[in-house]
């Protein structure tokens, strides 16, 4: 699955004193979406051998959601190799982008907190990468 969607709903909670979502809460947004795609290839991440940690993240702000918008954060695997995968994911109003970035995460052994291979498990879930 290389695309996945998550609907959200922007809450008083989720804006600035102007009404406006705040820049930080877009990320939030993402994380839970890749949580969600994950959940939707049927891994737990609390079952998991591994953590996923953020290593680099490179967002783009185009127009602000406010208060009661609703909003569809999308998940696509750009790249994935050894212990890492980069996302691209875009924060949609209807037809507009509101925000995108790509986020490289690092997979993590639980308990060593040490880099590790991705579980071959979760590789045999992704899409095959265009290597032209």
């Amino acid at each position: 699955m290389n695309n996945f969607s998550l609907p959200v709903r922007v809450y008083y909670e989720d804006t600035d004193a102007g009404g406006i979502v705040y820049y930080v809460n877009y990320l939030k947004f993402m994380e839970r979406a890749r949580t969600e795609w994950l959940r939707a290839l049927g891994f737990n991440q609390a079952n998991l051998p591994v953590l996923f940690v953020v290593r680099d993240v490179k967002l783009s702000y185009q127009l602000p959601a406010v208060l009661d918008d609703a909003l569809e954060v999308r998940v696509a695997v750009a790249s994935y190799r050894g212990a890492r995968i980069t996302f691209h994911q875009q924060i949609t109003r209807n037809t507009n982008v509101l925000c995108s970035g790509s986020i490289e995460v690092a997979c993590v052994d639980r308990q060593s907190l040490r880099p590790c291979r991705l579980p071959a498990t979760l590789l045999q879930c992704l899409p095959p990468l265009d290597t032209r």
